[in-house]
């Protein structure tokens, strides 16, 4: 199967996009809808990484060829297709061993990598913070590690572009030695700011402060979720992977409950092992969490799969266990039997809109339910720490006041986070 795609041109002062054939091959027992699913995935990562894509090849096959992953006739067809089409770049959506790229580049005469090497230059452009960059980074070297032999007058000739750039972008030709002693360079970086990180962490946990953490296939809305939750200002783009860095902000739950709420990188099928490890240290905020909301855009296909995917990195985390509110976003753009058919696949689940705002009032009911209950607590507050009352009026409900004898005589219902910070000032006892 192949298909042509229009007219290729550069933007002005831009690099030219490169053009490109997608190729998947299949064998097992795979289903057909799975393996055009994640064709299409990969189509989305090569237009997100800035190529064209103008034509893509299935082949199925009892195994997979050791030297070429095609057989000899689709390789053929392969060879004319880049030849007519004039492309630049050829990207399986099947992990490929280094001796398969090498024999592919040789036998096509233009530049080939895998899904896992497209997801790793995909990250590698929307890294902006020091962090992000260090991890992304971290993941490219490792990738390389394991396809140093014979690489370096190969990806010479071919040039650069999507699969070669990184941060701090470092030459396939670098020797194993100079590329383990960078990993141990970013491993002293990412050491420290890890340890900044945890201390804000624990600086939350110390004064009992509930955390959620949003977690998701990419692009299923989860920073717009942040946005209209938290009033965040985080920047949203309609495309894979523009979150890498977490951003975690204020909630106010119902019941004037305070917590919050962070946002991670989203999740995708066959996620390269080499940036789960990488990003390990941003994703401990997922695995110190107290409760995932796990946001699936309802609109996609298969959204059990995705669901499954986003799980099994989760598991790879140990975060599996932690209580989980499945949040069923983009119902806008479902019908009304749509959407009776989630709430029978996915019982429990909140069905969310970020455009209309449709549901996020029972998100919030759902989130502070979640969470320790209030406590009620009576205390006796000198005046001169009125501004304790102030605190307790925000953050709680007063039920009853009197003042005597340079004192607040109060009877409250705060969350349990306050009530330790009051301890000093109850008559109940404290327990």
């Amino acid at each position: 199967m192949s298909e042509e795609r229009g007219d290729i041109s550069g933007r002005p002062g831009e690099r030219e996009a490169e053009k490109a054939v997608l190729v998947s091959v299949l064998w097992g027992d795979l289903p057909e809808e799975e393996a055009e699913e994640s064709l299409s995935e990969l189509r989305s990562l090569a237009e997100t990484a800035g190529a064209v894509v103008i034509s893509s090849i299935v082949q199925s096959r009892r195994k997979p060829d050791s030297a070429t992953l095609l057989g000899k006739g689709k390789l053929e067809e392969l060879q004319g297709l880049v030849s007519e089409n004039h492309a630049d770049l050829v990207i399986f959506d099947q992990e490929l061993s280094s001796s398969q790229q090498r024999n592919l580049e040789n036998a096509l005469g233009v530049k080939v990598i895998d899904r896992t090497a497209l997801i790793l230059d995909i990250f590698a452009q929307h890294a902006h913070s020091k962090e992000g960059k260090a991890q992304v980074e971290m993941a490219q070297l490792r990738y390389q590690l394991t396809r140093l032999a014979g690489r370096g007058t190969q990806l010479s000739r071919l040039g650069g572009g999507i699969g070669t750039r990184g941060p701090g972008e470092t030459k396939l030709e670098v020797d194993r030695r100079r590329i383990n002693m960078r990993l141990k360079t970013l491993n002293r970086e990412l050491r420290e700011l890890t340890r900044v990180r945890r201390v804000k962490r624990k600086r939350r946990q110390r004064l009992e402060v509930p955390t959620f953490s949003l977690v998701g296939y990419t692009n299923a809305g989860k920073s717009s979720l942040l946005n209209r939750l938290t009033d965040a200002g985080v920047l949203v783009e309609d495309g894979l992977f523009s979150t890498l860095d977490p951003t975690t902000r204020r909630v106010v739950l119902p019941g004037n409950r305070r917590a919050v709420i962070t946002d991670t990188v989203g999740f995708i099928n066959h996620l390269p092992h080499q940036l789960v490890e990488a990003f390990k240290s941003t994703l401990e905020e997922v695995r110190e969490a107290d409760v995932l909301l796990h946001v699936i855009d309802a609109s996609a296909p298969n959204i059990e799969r995705r669901a499954r995917a986003v799980e099994e990195v989760l598991d790879e985390l140990g975060a599996l266990g932690i209580p989980t509110i499945y949040v069923l976003n983009k119902v806008d753009l479902l019908g009304d039997e749509e959407r009776e058919d989630l709430r029978r696949r996915f019982p429990g689940g909140v069905l969310t809109s970020t455009v209309t705002g449709e549901g996020l009032a029972e998100l919030k009911e759902r989130m502070a339910a979640s969470i320790p209950a209030s406590r009620i607590v009576r205390l006796k507050i000198p005046v001169e720490e009125s501004g304790l009352i102030s605190m307790l009026y925000r953050r709680g409900r007063i039920l009853e006041v009197s003042a005597e004898d340079g004192f607040y005589r109060l009877l409250s219902e705060v969350p349990p986070e306050l009530a330790e910070r009051l301890r000093p000032f109850r008559e109940d006892g404290g327990a």
